[in-house]
């Protein structure tokens, strides 16, 4: 089905002069070496570059302010609102535009649950793209059959270029979402990740709002006794590597929902940053690089291998295959009501402890917080560390405000007082980044593993003074000094200055929502010292 007469006699709409429908992945490959557009390295995966965007450009997304949205989503930095009437014009553009160009169309659905499944048609302009629709969406059962109806549209055209001075938008590039027409339109970048973080935005708004179930960005897991497990961080503290336990059945690594019976995955393909990607530290992320998988902005030696050290293009280097890609991924995507979550940080001040176990109050509050660290070379400027706060650990595709999650959280946690929450620093120990020692990732593997298997239920554990969070005394296989950060450090003295200093930015970043948040969440704040 590749000719756009075969959609004008089924009475489909014409989406573009040339038009490709549901192509496996093998053609889609083939079509973009064809087009000079890649190449492949020497496992046989495909490997392109998405140009000037390598990354997502959160300040050009928008979403169309009009009575669906106007009393609902969280408008500020996050949220920038766009008109009804730019969004028409934007769209009649861009529909003129793909209608003379050859075009890749795949019908696709998020949410491994069916009760929630949300049904996609994507419009790209380029057979790689496409392929990343197909590894990471869910694919429907019935390939190369057309859709009749889909809920939701979305249009992405690299090679299109907004006007800013008549289309509302700040540049050239931009995405644009429309709850009321279930449209999103994405131009002038060909950064795959503004499609699937499109989709996991809608989901934000949708599943929390109409349906009471908590949207998630985290990665999750299930041991072989069906217990589930959840992982949040932001880039960069370990939530894929972690959560791609060979001992475990992987549910999904970056998107679920939480509803009254349990998880469920959004998608069906994980995207993996490649930065450092090592076969012995991450040997499923690494044998997931195959024929049919994406990979984006890596350096090709000459003999095909991948140098995955070279951040010249980008530090933001990334693979995208479908989960069955990964040995042990679970089949449906889905699981039982989680046993343990984990908020995973990446502290480069030295001062949060390897793993510690929270209560609900501090839970709620380290979820508003999404706390991380920046380290000096990670991006121009950063000389030393930085605190990073990202609410929910991922406040930039979060419509409704933060709070709206945290508070579903709460209701979880009541709802099921068994579930335990750690904190979990995989960052540094025993003083700040270029003092200390970033913790080995094999104490934090027998760290999770211990919590999971509940090893650390009997440990004797004391609450930290500052964050009154508790820390376990004892752990099989992790020397005891490494549990207790501030018996690392030369001059305690220093440390107990740099915890209350780490806590004045927690509360710094609380204070955009102190006042509506509940008693619950502020007694989880840390204390803060004079």
């Amino acid at each position: 089905m590749n000719t756009a007469e075969t959609f004008h006699e089924l009475g489909f709409r014409l989406y573009g002069k040339y038009v490709h429908y549901q192509l496996e992945a093998a053609q889609l490959v083939a079509q973009t070496l064809e087009r000079g557009q890649g190449i492949l390295n020497n496992t046989g995966a495909l490997c392109v570059d998405t140009g000037s965007f390598t990354g997502r450009s959160p300040k050009d997304k928008f979403i169309v302010i009009d009575e669906t949205t106007s009393g609902t989503v969280d408008w500020g930095e996050v949220n920038r609102p766009i008109s009804t009437g730019h969004f028409d014009v934007l769209y009649k553009k861009m529909r003129s535009y793909l209608a003379e160009r050859e075009v890749w169309i795949r019908d696709v659905h998020a949410c491994a649950d069916a009760r929630f499944e949300l049904t996609i048609r994507i419009v790209n302009e380029t057979p790689w793209a496409n392929l990343f629709c197909h590894n990471l969406f869910l694919r429907p059962d019935a390939h190369n059959v057309l859709s009749p109806d889909t809920e939701w549209l979305i249009l992405q055209a690299p090679g299109f270029f907004a006007d800013p001075q008549t289309d509302g938008t700040r540049e050239k590039n931009f995405t644009v979402v429309n709850f009321s027409r279930k449209i999103i339109l994405i131009g002038g970048t060909a950064y795959t990740g503004e499609m699937k973080k499109g989709i996991f935005s809608v989901l934000n708004y949708v599943l929390p709002l109409q349906r009471n179930v908590l949207s998630m960005h985290c990665s999750a897991n299930e041991g072989d006794d069906g217990k589930v497990a959840l992982f949040f961080g932001l880039s960069g503290t370990g939530k894929t590597t972690l959560s791609a336990d060979p001992k475990r059945s992987l549910i999904g690594d970056d998107e679920h929902g939480w509803s009254d019976d349990g998880v469920f995955n959004f998608e069906g393909g994980c995207y993996a940053k490649a930065v450092n990607l090592d076969p012995n530290k991450e040997p499923e992320i690494f044998g997931a690089i195959k024929p049919g998988a994406l990979l984006e902005n890596v350096v090709v030696n000459p003999n095909g291998c991948v140098d995955f050290s070279d951040i010249s293009k980008t530090e933001n280097t990334r693979v995208a295959y479908p989960i069955q890609f990964i040995k042990n991924a679970k089949d449906p995507s889905s699981g039982s009501q989680p046993r343990n979550i984990f908020f995973l940080t990446c502290d480069a001040f030295g001062i949060l402890p390897p793993i510690s176990k929270l209560d609900k109050g501090q839970a709620m509050y380290h979820f508003i917080s999404g706390y991380t660290a920046k380290v000096a070379g990670t991006e121009m400027g950063i000389s030393e560390p930085q605190s990073t706060f990202s609410a929910c650990f991922g406040r930039v595709f979060l419509p409704l405000h933060p709070l709206k999650y945290a508070e579903l959280l709460g209701k979880k946690l009541d709802a099921d007082p068994e579930i335990k929450v750690w904190l979990v620093n995989t960052g540094w120990i025993g003083g700040a980044y270029g003092v200390g020692k970033r913790i080995s990732l094999k104490y934090t593997r027998v760290l999770i593993t211990a919590a999971l298997t509940g090893k650390l239920d009997n440990a004797a554990f004391v609450k930290h003074p500052i964050f009154k969070i508790a820390v376990p005394q004892q752990c099989e296989g992790v020397p005891a000094d490494i549990l207790n950060p501030r018996a690392l450090w030369r001059d305690v003295q220093q440390y107990d200055q740099k915890a209350a200093e780490l806590a004045m930015l927690f509360e710094q970043h609380f204070d955009k929502y102190s006042a509506h948040a509940s008693e619950t969440i502020k007694k989880g704040a840390p204390v803060l010292l004079d």
